[in-house]
């Protein structure tokens, strides 16, 4: 039995950056897939970021993780999304180039000395005295571990969907996982069933897009003039080097899909599990919203080099014919030959108020979940995830406090509070307007919030770390420079630069290009520089009133209510109450107060009993 640290089942976007985390924290890390070949592989949309998925991107990247370097190296265009409105809510998002992602990321992979390959399939998790001791592979082939971090996605007694056509399959032409499905439900954790899906693959030479563009049925949708990368140790912008297309459906597909909708799995009962709300398939917008009368779509190739044009917004699970006939029903897509049809496909996922804070389960000590297993949707949220629980399984390794990020720290403690508080109905998704404290949690400002973090983790090596140093420093002298600099305003008064910028009207870039400013920056951080000052500045007021209101709620945060805390024994609780603080096992008296369900009265008297116990 080979002997390593930690282990971590899977290689999509949760595996590597779990992998990578505890790597980087000197563990001897074995990371379990079937193929090198999908190693985090895009099923689905070929992209990084977007609204609020930017600024996990953003955060991965602060704390030393990979994805936003990957994409930088990769991506074929980039946009900054929401830029009209306030900075809390700018997002950037860049298309991928698929096949070159991947081998981006194994690359990192493969020249990281403390990571293994594990070829094969999992099979059974090994438990002694309740806590995890190794893996066993299905081909029999035992490790023994400390920890383990499973992120199987989508496989876990998988099935995929197209029509009445059913296949066990994680995804598209890949075995499903049912021994590890079974070894994980042996050990009594709550499951439930969810559901995603993909829409089909067109061949790029069989749409002709200088027509469609000259028809006015496609709309060129090109990259921003002034692209902006994903990661804070960008030396140089990024390049936009592919257009995308926004086109829309019609009501010839409408009408299709109304008189084919008994042929859909997700109308004649035929799939179980439940769907994202916020993504929904073809035949959830024709159906739902039948008043509107087309729906927007985008053309988006998934590589330079690829024959592959993913059909953003037309998801489905139709039979194959069914498909083809709604493609060409689409103006501009006459012609167009459909490569691979869409399809939805069902999986167990674990409720995620089986787990802690760091990601580990209540239930068996040294286990860890990342990912759709935990109930979420998207690359973004499963990378974050996975950096979390990997970092986090290498401090139970070397006996090191764990490591845990507030609501008002990162869209990450967000996401993490939200799923080990209230569970999942549906796939879990990020928005900026889950996050209470927005304003302090934007994009440009990731690195100064967490890249500290990542440092004393021990993920943040000296290079980084550097050029953090580099940056903050520039940080706070441009804030010494406009707090200094006097400029004339309307009525030809001369104050501070900084008292200027409050008033709405005017801009940080209008005070530099009239030369009454001039702020430090580099090439690539331009942009992330110039916002981070002005929004300070600017915002000011809003900022302190943020600050204050954190400063409140953490005297909730620090009440810890430990792992053995008797709510049952809690005079005046109903038996309500105690089933749901046991089920959720909050951490702190802060996480009580988030439980669905859960009243204000409640948490009182769980507060008053903490002071005896």
């Amino acid at each position: 039995m080979t002997d390593l640290d930690v282990i971590v089942i899977g290689a999509g976007h949760a595996g590597v950056e779990a992998a990578w985390a505890a790597a980087k924290l000197g563990c001897r890390v074995g990371l379990c897939t079937l193929t090198r070949e999908t190693v985090a592989h895009m099923p689905c949309n070929p992209a990084v970021g977007g609204t609020a998925k930017g600024h996990l991107v953003r955060e991965i990247d602060a704390l030393g993780g990979l994805m936003g370097r990957a994409i930088d190296a990769t991506g074929i265009q980039f946009k900054l999304l929401n830029r009209s409105r306030g900075p809390a809510v700018w997002s950037p998002r860049a298309q991928a180039d698929k096949p070159q992602y991947g081998k981006w990321v194994w690359a990192a992979l493969e020249a990281e000395p403390n990571i293994h390959w594990i070829l094969g399939r999992a099979g059974r998790i090994l438990l002694s005295s309740g806590e995890i001791c190794g893996l066993e592979l299905e081909d029999g082939r035992s490790f023994r571990c400390s920890s383990l971090v499973i992120t199987t996605g989508t496989f876990l007694n998988g099935l995929v969907h197209v029509g009445r056509d059913q296949r066990p399959s994680g995804r598209a032409d890949e075995p499903p996982s049912r021994d590890l499905a079974e070894s994980i439900k042996s050990l009594g954790f709550r499951w439930g069933r969810l559901k995603t899906g993909t829409p089909p693959r067109l061949a790029r030479k069989s749409i002709d897009f200088a027509d469609g563009v000259n028809r006015g049925v496609f709309h060129v949708e090109h990259g921003d003039s002034e692209p902006i990368a994903f990661s804070f140790t960008a030396t140089e912008s990024p390049t936009n080097k592919a257009p995308c297309y926004l086109m829309h459906t019609n009501d010839r597909v409408h009408q299709l899909v109304r008189g084919r909708i008994g042929e859909s799995p997700l109308y004649n009962g035929q799939i179980e599990g439940i769907g994202p709300r916020y993504c929904p398939s073809l035949e959830d917008k024709v159906m739902r919203f039948p008043d509107r009368e087309r729906h927007q779509l985008f053309l988006e190739p998934e590589g330079l080099d690829v024959e592959e044009i993913y059909v953003n917004g037309f998801s489905m699970s139709l039979p194959v014919e069914t498909q083809r006939e709604l493609i060409r029903a689409l103006p501009g897509l006459e012609s167009a030959e459909m490569l691979r049809p869409g399809y939805a496909v069902e999986y167990d996922f674990v409720q995620p108020t089986e787990l802690r804070s760091t990601l580990e389960t209540h239930r068996i000590s040294g286990l860890f979940f990342a990912g759709q297993i935990n109930g979420t949707s998207g690359y973004e949220e499963a990378a974050g995830q996975g950096l979390i629980a990997g970092l986090n399984a290498a401090l139970r390794v070397q006996r090191r406090e764990p490591m845990v990020f507030r609501r008002d720290e990162a869209y990450l403690g967000i996401m993490v509070d939200d799923l080990v508080t209230k569970g999942c109905l549906e796939p879990y998704r990020m928005f900026t307007s889950r996050a209470e404290y927005r304003l302090l949690l934007r994009t440009d400002n990731a690195d100064l919030r967490l890249t500290p973090r990542g440092r004393q983790a021990g993920l943040v090596d000296d290079g980084r770390w550097e050029r953090f140093q580099a940056r903050k420093v520039r940080f706070e002298a441009n804030i010494d420079v406009l707090q200094r600099s006097l400029v004339k305003v309307e009525g030809g008064a001369r104050v501070p630069a900084a008292q200027a910028l409050r008033r709405p009207e005017l801009t940080l870039e209008q005070l530099q290009s009239r030369g009454d400013v001039r702020i430090s920056t580099t090439v690539a951080d331009r942009l992330l520089d110039t916002a981070s000052v002005e929004t300070t500045i600017k915002y000011e007021g809003y900022l302190l009133r943020q600050q204050q209101a954190v400063a409140r709620a953490q005297n909730a945060e620090r009440r810890l209510i430990p792992d053995a805390f008797p709510f049952e024994r809690v005079p005046g609780l109903s038996r309500e109450m105690v089933q749901r603080f046991s089920e959720t096992r909050p951490e702190t008296l802060g996480q009580a107060q988030r439980i669905p369900g859960v009243t204000p009265a409640a948490v009182a008297v769980v507060g008053a009993y903490l002071d005896r116990f």
